[in-house]
């Protein structure tokens, strides 16, 4: 079939400058307004995802969108009990050096407190043929985290905030969410309008001249 490209209107550079101007903009966020957000808009967001690319177009990926109060409480208590194991015994004390600038702790109120939670799994085996057949996947990690960075940005497009949460294990997620046991959960995302008032870590970017190298040579 034809390519059909995408045209922005504008210069190529003044259209990848207007991007970052969007993006550069994007927190991770930890509180959480009760406001909510439409399942509309989280289809919107998670079809914007679904259009990355992945190795031989398996598209190895499933998000789960959870807005049950129920659902959402049992997925925090059983984060916050991973979490607790975390801090008391699984992080070295370098890692809780490294963390301790963010405020990070084992309570997980966003959990609760967005209205929506977005789970992203990977799926081991490709979904069924005509005839029922399952292939294989291909490139399952690189595939899924480039989705969910495009998921990400279709967040914060959308004026939403989330953060990425990965309490480990996270095997909790195919029991209360009734996944097969070939999906394995990538990470969770909660979704919603920044809490009013909301504040952030003073953190800040590396230099593109540290993390963009042109032309190097040997």
């Amino acid at each position: 079939m034809p390519y059909d490209p995408y045209a922005p209107g504008i210069e190529a550079t003044l259209a990848a400058r207007a991007f970052y101007d969007i993006m550069r903009k994007r927190r991770s966020v930890r509180l959480f307004s009760d406001r909510s957000v439409p399942e509309e808009t989280i289809r919107w967001i998670v079809a914007a995802a679904a259009t990355a690319p992945s190795g031989a177009n398996k598209q190895p990926w499933r998000f789960v969108a959870v807005n049950d109060p129920v659902i959402k409480r049992r997925i925090r208590q059983a984060a916050e009990a991973e979490e607790r194991e975390f801090y008391a015994r699984r992080a070295g004390p370098q890692w809780l050096a490294d963390l301790a600038p963010l405020g990070t702790d084992a309570d997980k109120p966003f959990l609760e407190a967005a209205p929506w939670i977005i789970v992203v799994f990977r799926t081991m085996k490709a979904d069924p043929d005509e005839s029922g057949q399952r292939g294989q996947v291909y490139y399952v990690n690189e595939s899924v985290g480039i989705a969910t960075g495009l998921l990400i940005a279709a967040i914060h497009h959308a004026g939403l905030v989330t953060l990425t949460h990965t309490p480990s294990p996270m095997g909790f997620l195919n029991e209360i969410l009734a996944r097969p046991s070939e999906e394995r959960p990538f990470l969770l995302l909660p979704v919603g309008y920044a809490a009013q008032g909301c504040r952030v870590p003073d953190i800040t970017r590396k230099p593109l001249e540290q993390v963009l190298i042109v032309n190097p040579r040997a």
